[in-house]
């Protein structure tokens, strides 16, 4: 029903940075500065995906700088610690990597780094070589839409499934993303799917209804003497 969503590899950066297992701490550092980046994929061979430092990585180095490192050990653990200590990509990086493929679609990359609380991800083909990477703002991209296209794609895949003619009879505007649907229809037990689809619409930030139930000809005026 829906048209082909979005995937990673129509909004993904293709000219990546990455770093060799042996890059020295301050290699990774500049790099991060100079292509204003939060983390770095580690590579091997290749070209393929071993491992990622983030900036997070990084900064164990200075929170652990002037403490007790008998007492940071009990309260962080020693993988934190032990980055402290790193002089290397490999002695810093988080592995395996995680990481997302080109054809995944921007719902799936979305989850994969809210649950791991990541700003971007490597994006790997099948045999794990660097293809790119996705950030979240390059994933927020989809929300740049116009408001008319987004209309035009729940007339054409929602409207005109759910609610068929007279499309007078039902309404749909759109406000900074914001979709509201107006007019009459007869099952308002349709409502829940028609906004569960909306919502599915890439661009959509939300959706309205101002529905009543009757028969959508009366709406229009049709079939009065």
């Amino acid at each position: 029903m829906h048209g082909t969503p979005h995937i990673v590899s129509d909004v993904m950066t293709q000219t990546v940075v990455s770093v060799g297992r042996r890059a020295p701490f301050k290699e990774v550092v500049r790099l991060m500065r100079d292509w204003r980046v939060s983390a770095l994929p580690v590579v091997e061979g290749e070209g393929r995906v071993v491992g990622v430092v983030s900036e997070a990585d990084l900064l164990h180095k200075e929170e652990f700088r002037d403490g007790d490192p008998d007492k940071h050990t009990l309260l962080r653990g020693d993988a934190d610690l032990a980055k402290a200590g790193a002089v290397t990509a490999e002695q810093l990086m988080t592995s395996p990597a995680l990481t997302t493929r080109a054809n995944a679609t921007l719902a799936e990359a979305a989850r994969i780094m809210a649950r791991a609380k990541v700003k971007r991800l490597p994006v790997v083909d099948e045999l794990g070589l660097l293809q790119g990477v996705v950030s979240r703002a390059d994933l927020l991209k989809v929300f740049l839409r116009g408001d008319e296209e987004i209309a035009e794609e729940v007339r054409r895949e929602v409207v005109s499934y759910l609610f068929p003619l007279p499309s007078s009879a039902l309404r749909v505007d759109v406000r900074e993303g914001v979709v509201k649907l107006v007019g009459r229809i007869r099952d308002t037990s349709l409502v829940p799917v028609a906004a569960r689809l909306v919502r599915a619409i890439e661009g959509v930030v939300d959706v309205e209804f101002e529905l009543t139930a009757g028969h959508p000809e009366e709406a229009s005026g049709a079939g009065r003497p």
